[in-house]
């Protein structure tokens, strides 16, 4: 009889043991990563950096900057502006910044200032705009009017124009630059091999693109940033600080060709980042 109760005692303590350390596992399952995640901190989402390039270069032209921005963790987009129209081409990369959730950094180089101050305007989701050795029209202004306004442009000089036709059946002149003033034009900074490659590959723009007027710009109502290109002989730099200023835009100034975004592309990626860093 007093064995039975000994044995009847054993596993009850046995049994309440058991459960009692199941209990404790629990606990320290569903307890631990929480008091971890409490004292960890938590880095916040980055803003998407929107990258447009512009006349007789195309996407590659970011290639140096894309791979800094995104060893620093920021998502990228590079966009193929069509350069056919800056009504078309505007209305292209607002279809673009239209899938892209949260907040952007939106940034243009040369005739792609000129896209970004249109397609921004209204966007709640672009909260800076970054202009690289580009145009910053206010509404009415075309490239054309903004490259002429100062001395120091000889772009025209170096362009060829090639006769084309539209869709809708208008006559246009797509503008290449010559091929042999490529490197003096438009990348001065930049080795030759690679200068050789760019005029090759270089996309034209139409003259009725760079002869439009602009519409109402995003930069008089979103914070801007610019960097002047010093040696720039497609946009004189004069322009530049004149477009900055009258934007009220946060300027740096850097000594380099047009192609300021592959020939320097640490500070392109600078200017871009201290833009994003304003974003909360």
């Amino acid at each position: 009889m007093d064995r039975t109760s000994r044995t009847s005692r054993d596993r009850t303590a046995l049994t309440a043991l058991a459960t009692a350390s199941i209990f404790a596992g629990l606990l320290v399952t569903t307890t631990g990563p929480a008091a971890a995640d409490k004292g960890a901190a938590t880095e916040a989402p980055k803003p998407t950096v929107v990258l447009v390039h512009g006349a007789f270069a195309d996407s590659t032209s970011w290639n140096d900057v894309i791979r800094k921005l995104r060893h620093d963790r920021y998502p990228v987009v590079t966009v193929a502006n069509p350069l056919r129209s800056l009504s078309g081409d505007s209305t292209y990369l607002k279809d673009v910044l239209a899938g892209i959730d949260g907040p952007i950094v939106l940034a243009g180089h040369s005739y792609g200032g000129s896209v970004i101050s249109n397609a921004a305007t209204g966007n709640e989701n672009v909260k800076a705009l970054v202009y690289l050795a580009a145009f910053l029209p206010d509404k009415g202004e075309s490239a054309a009017d903004l490259s002429g306004k100062f001395p120091g442009s000889t772009l025209g000089d170096a362009l060829r124009p090639v006769p084309t036709t539209n869709a809708d059946g208008s006559q246009v002149n797509d503008l290449y630059i010559h091929n042999d003033k490529f490197r003096h034009q438009f990348a001065a900074d930049v080795p030759r091999d690679k200068t050789d490659l760019m005029a090759v590959t270089q996309r034209p723009i139409t003259d009725a693109a760079l002869a439009e007027g602009a519409a109402e710009p995003a930069w008089k109502t979103i914070p801007s940033w610019v960097l002047v290109a010093t040696q720039d002989l497609n946009i004189p730099p004069t322009a530049q600080e004149f477009m900055a200023q009258r934007a009220h835009a946060h300027t740096s100034k850097v000594r380099a060709s047009h192609a300021v975004s592959v020939s320097k592309p640490g500070k392109v990626t600078e200017v871009i980042e201290d833009a994003a860093h304003s974003v909360r």
